[in-house]
C-alpha cells in the first residue's frame, strides 16, 4: 500500500491542484487549518486477484477544502484541476500495473467550523472519490 501512496504523492507534487492549494496537500489529515488544502485517504480496499496475479481495488477519497469567503471560483478551480490530473490517468506504482483510475463521484458540502484565518467560519468541502485498480507487475 505504501507504493500506492508514494505514486499518488508523486502525481500530485507540483501539479496545478498542488499549486491551487499552495502546497497544502496531506495524507489522511491536515496539518494546518490554513485554506485552501487537499487531504487524500483510503476509504476501502478489496482484493482483485486474477489468475496468478495479486491485486487490489482501492477507493481513494480526495477532500478539497476552501474558505467559503474565497468564493466559488477557488473550489471549482481546485476540482477542475484535480479531475484533469487524475481522471483515467496513468499512475506509476512501483512493482504494480495500474489498470484503472476512475472517478466515482463528487459530493459538495459546506461545513460550519471554528474561525478560519480570514475570520470566517464556513468551509467548502468537496469530496471526490476514485477507484484505483492495480495488480503485481
Amino acid at each position: 500500500m505504501q507504493a500506492l501512496f508514494d505514486a499518488i504523492e508523486a502525481k500530485l507534487l507540483d501539479s496545478a491542484i498542488y499549486n491551487d492549494c499552495g502546497g497544502r496537500v496531506y495524507q489522511d489529515t491536515a496539518d494546518s487549518s490554513d485554506t485552501p488544502y487537499l487531504v487524500y485517504s483510503i476509504v476501502s480496499g478489496v482484493p482483485d486477484n486474477v489468475f496468478q496475479k495479486t491485486g487490489e481495488s482501492v477507493l481513494m477519497q480526495f477532500d478539497l477544502f476552501s474558505a467559503r469567503s474565497a468564493g466559488r471560483t477557488e473550489i471549482t478551480t481546485m476540482y477542475a484541476d484535480l479531475i484533469v490530473l487524475l481522471d483515467d490517468c496513468t499512475l506509476t506504482i512501483t512493482g504494480k500495473n495500474c489498470f484503472q483510475f476512475q472517478r466515482q463521484n463528487m459530493i459538495p458540502t459546506v461545513e460550519d467550523i471554528s474561525a478560519l484565518q480570514d475570520g470566517s467560519n464556513l468551509l467548502n468541502h468537496w469530496v471526490v472519490d476514485y477507484e484505483i485498480v492495480y495488480q503485481t507487475a
